[in-house]
């Protein structure tokens, strides 16, 4: 890291994403098998949501598994080994465990050994949270590379006969590494991340942790499945979405018209 002659600051580096992996589980759970499971049809579901199937992990699959097949694909294409890796971070909101974080288990399913691990829980916006992190980080100079991975288990926490939800979610991983850009090629432009704890009521699990433990009493409410309110988290979600697609854009010094691609939440 170098210091900006016109500021006296210090430069942060520019970072790249150098390897991508994805993994989903073998099991595909079609529409066709939700119609047998829940009052729906494949085209009530494909009409409002575009979906068509999801993927659900093998019974003893968990999330850490999924993840560490993810990141072996992106070491793998970025040509960086597990011991040399300095940074895991997890984005997750179905942990194998409540402690230790998931971000461990990938870690020694990795071999990993020499890097700081850790979880962030911030649902479908996990993977940008931990892509921000590692990205300021390494920019920083704190770390030399990161591995970041966004993974989910959500069919353990569904709740298979509530038609609202248990169509929209499916099980996977998706990871990357960043490492620093040293001409800038590639490098990760801009973002913008957002929270709004005022709804937090809207898409939860309200059961599991300390406000609501699980216990022998109301282990039959349901309290551990996904519980949303689907019309006011697709409103609040869509005028989000634009809100922060417009802003990353204008810090990235571009226009709408400058963009070829969107690829949106689902």
């Amino acid at each position: 890291m170098s210091d900006s002659p016109s500021t006296g600051l210090p430069t942060l580096k520019a970072v790249r994403i150098a390897g991508t992996g994805s993994y989903l589980p073998e099991k595909i759970l079609t529409n066709h098998d939700l119609e047998r499971m829940v009052e729906t049809s494949d085209e009530w579901i494909a009409s409002r949501t575009g979906i068509r199937e999801r993927r659900v992990a093998a019974e003893g699959e968990l999330t850490s598994h999924m993840a560490a097949k993810a990141a072996k694909q992106a070491l793998e294409q970025a040509g960086l080994a597990a011991e040399d890796v300095d940074l895991i971070i997890v984005g997750t909101i179905t942990p194998d465990t409540l402690t230790p974080a998931t971000a461990c288990y990938v870690q020694q399913h990795l071999g990993a050994t020499k890097s700081v691990a850790f979880d962030v829980s911030a649902a479908c916006s996990g993977f940008l949270y931990a892509l921000e992190l590692a990205r300021h980080s390494i920019a920083a100079g704190a770390f030399r590379n990161a591995l970041i991975i966004g993974a989910e288990k959500l069919s353990a926490f569904v709740n298979w006969t509530d038609r609202n939800t248990c169509v929209l979610f499916g099980d996977g991983a998706g990871a990357a590494v960043l490492l620093p850009s040293e001409n800038g090629h590639g490098k990760v432009l801009s973002s913008h991340l957002g929270t709004d704890g005022a709804q937090a009521e809207l898409l939860n699990i309200p059961g599991g942790g300390a406000a609501c433990p699980i216990t022998i009493d109301n282990a039959d409410q349901k309290l551990a499945t996904l519980a949303m309110q689907g019309r006011e988290v697709f409103k609040h979600a869509v005028n989000a979405m634009r809100r922060a697609a417009e802003m990353a854009i204008e810090k990235a010094g571009l226009t709408i018209d400058d963009i070829q691609l969107v690829i949106p939440h689902q």
